[in-house]
């Protein structure tokens, strides 16, 4: 048996066949549907202009970025698109790497199948093994690469995005596992950068290096085979020094991250059907959704107001409240990373969606004045072991509790069909005519027949220069 990691995932990535069950296209072509509708609204944000003008002067090409009439090389429009995809924090969650996975792999597969001319169905494909790399290099990371402050969507995400690129072109086992050896020189990002314009920006880089890295290794480009699994391998060094002790002496595995890379079955089970995603009910970061799950279903079983509630105390997994790190925040993206803010939101307006991170909508008083009644109660336990419980006191007296094991969006409570649709209606409406709108789903309701992924791609090149976020908002999209 083969124990190197990268002739492992090479030879499964280049010979598994392209007989994936149908619950496994279904879903992948459902995060597409999530992933285009919250391109839609991304491409308006001031971030997704910046990167599309600071890379435009490097490179013209066949592919399309998402409300641009210029089209990019495809390693910059993956980049653009892929910031576009991720700054709003409305795209989904995965938890084997505990990663923003469709936000990587769509923005990467959309350029270079536009670039290659390629169908809807071979995405599908890619996008199933993608995301099966992506979660079990993430696997053999995590929990500790994580907890440590990296930021999976980046560091883990090139290796799929990467995975992803390679099956596409249909690269043979070698250069499949050349390319992920070349990714790992790709892969880095922080959660130091959380709240700020380099985070979404970590996403177009993870996407970029996944069409550069699968490139590069069609091309002949050599690289080390110990980059994965090795004395200076991506484990030792991404996990830390004592990652040997961790490994061998860990008791709780959640998800199946158990910092070893799976090699004896890379397919078994499918990841995909296996532990399904967290699509967002809200466009903040994921850690506070369970919490802020719990305040709308106490407020829907008791009908009370912000005013009536003196103190709400939250229970929730210390490394939940390490992501929404914000307690005051002063921005939109510190917004989407404060559980002050993200609580407050639902407890005051019964609901949080893009039209509450406006700079002027997150300094309204009906949130900010909630913030000194919200508490938080750290618990050094992993999110498997410890459900977020969140306890309301009452002027009347009264104390109201909820617990939150996973949230609505998730393998527990996924999402139907008509809600990914009516998601993807409220993303695009007012950023684009619904005359725009009903082209673009209609191309996304037949993506898996597609010959050609530009007919889709063909159709998001609205022009989002004739909207700004204050239009936006004040057309109702949310």
């Amino acid at each position: 048996m083969k124990t190197n990691p990268l002739e492992v995932f090479g030879s499964w990535i280049a010979d598994s066949p392209d007989n994936w069950p149908s619950d496994a296209r279904e879903w992948a072509h459902r995060e597409f549907i999530d992933t285009v509708a919250v391109m839609v609204p991304g491409a308006v944000e001031p971030v997704s202009r910046k990167i599309f003008e600071t890379v435009a002067p490097w490179g013209a090409g066949p592919c399309t970025v998402f409300g641009q009439s210029t089209r990019l090389a495809a390693p910059w429009a993956a980049m653009v698109n892929g910031t576009i995809a991720h700054v709003l924090d409305f795209d989904d969650n995965f938890d084997p790497p505990k990663a923003h996975p469709s936000a990587v792999l769509c923005p990467a597969l959309m350029a270079l199948a536009q670039q290659e001319k390629l169908s809807g169905a071979a995405c599908i494909d890619a996008y199933i093994v993608g995301l099966q790399i992506l979660g079990r290099i993430g696997q053999g990371l995590n929990p500790t690469h994580r907890n440590r402050g990296w930021h999976a969507t980046a560091t883990v995400g090139v290796m799929g995005a990467t995975a992803a690129c390679a099956r596409l072109m249909k690269l043979d086992a070698q250069q499949c596992a050349r390319a992920l050896s070349i990714a790992t020189s790709m892969s880095a990002g922080f959660m130091s950068q959380f709240g700020t314009e380099m985070k979404p920006v970590h996403a177009g880089l993870a996407a970029k290096g996944g069409i550069m890295a699968a490139s590069m290794a069609r091309a002949g480009v050599t690289a080390g085979t110990e980059t994965l699994d090795g004395r200076t391998g991506m484990n030792r060094l991404m996990v830390g020094p004592d990652y040997e002790e961790l490994r061998d002496t860990i008791t709780h595995i959640e998800h199946g991250q158990n910092l070893r890379y799976e090699l004896e079955s890379v397919g078994e089970p499918l990841l995909i059907t296996e532990h399904k995603f967290r699509v967002k009910r809200f466009p903040t970061c994921g850690a506070i959704h369970r919490a802020m799950d719990g305040v709308l279903d106490l407020r829907a079983e008791h009908g009370f107001s912000a005013d009536d509630v003196t103190s709400v105390d939250l229970h929730m997994p210390r490394v939940h409240f390490n992501n929404v790190m914000y307690t005051d925040p002063r921005e939109p993206l510190e917004a989407k990373f404060s559980a002050e803010y993200a609580v407050g939101c639902v407890l005051a307006r019964g609901d949080c969606t893009l039209a509450d991170f406006t700079p002027e909508a997150i300094m309204r008083d009906d949130v900010r004045s909630l913030f000194p009644i919200i508490h938080r109660h750290p618990v050094d336990k992993l999110e498997g072991e410890f459900p977020t419980q969140v306890r309301l006191t009452m002027r009347d007296g009264r104390v109201l509790e909820k617990t939150i094991a996973m949230p609505q969006g998730s393998k527990s409570a996924p999402f139907t069909d008509e809600q990914y649709w009516a998601k993807f209606e409220a993303c695009c409406a007012g950023v684009i005519p619904p005359e725009d709108i009903d082209s673009l789903r209609q191309s996304l309701e037949k993506l898996p027949s597609l010959p050609d992924m530009g007919e889709l791609m063909h159709n998001a090149e609205f022009t989002a220069a004739e909207f700004t976020a204050a239009e936006f908002t004040s057309a109702g999209a949310a």
